[in-house]
């Protein structure tokens, strides 16, 4: 694949997700987990959404109950979890696998894009974030301890672009 815009998912309420409809745009994509040290994270990623996305970011979740099982509910149950507890607002898409044989393709090729620190390839926890350019081209991969607030200056260079 040749950038994130050729790939698909699926939303959370079940509905197939073109990523292509999103050419153009900056994209800053999350694996998120709704039992998670990290969940409160969901908060400073919706006021990223709602500061930047009429210039053109778009913020996408991906529940994952690969770390210590923390987002065993199902996708309806994860959707509640996040608009009650935290306002989510941005695109979330269904459950997936981030590393492994099942991995979802996009995962596969974010984490071969941008390799984890001494070149891991695996997601290591929940909240790694991928920032995408308005190419569809992966700029940089940040840790779970990344705050979505740390992030800011290199999403608005990246609007900007």
């Amino acid at each position: 694949m040749a950038s994130v815009y050729d790939f698909d998912a699926v939303s959370i309420n079940g509905q197939r997700a073109d990523l292509s409809t999103q050419k153009g745009k900056v994209l800053l994509i999350v694996n998120t987990a709704s039992a998670c040290g990290f969940t409160p994270q969901f908060a400073g990623l919706e006021k990223l959404w709602d500061r930047y996305s009429d210039q053109g970011l778009v913020v996408v979740g991906f529940p994952s109950n690969e770390f210590g099982g923390q987002d065993p509910g199902s996708d309806g149950e994860i959707a509640s979890f996040c608009q009650l507890n935290y306002g989510v607002s941005f695109p979330m898409m269904g459950k997936v696998q981030v590393n492994g044989e099942q991995a979802h393709p996009l995962w596969k090729w974010l984490t071969e894009q941008a390799p984890g620190m001494l070149g891991s390839k695996g997601v290591k926890w929940n909240f790694t974030k991928f920032l995408i350019g308005r190419d569809g081209q992966v700029i940089k991969r940040y840790a779970p301890n990344d705050t979505p607030e740390s992030i800011t200056k290199d999403i608005e260079t990246a609007l900007a672009s």
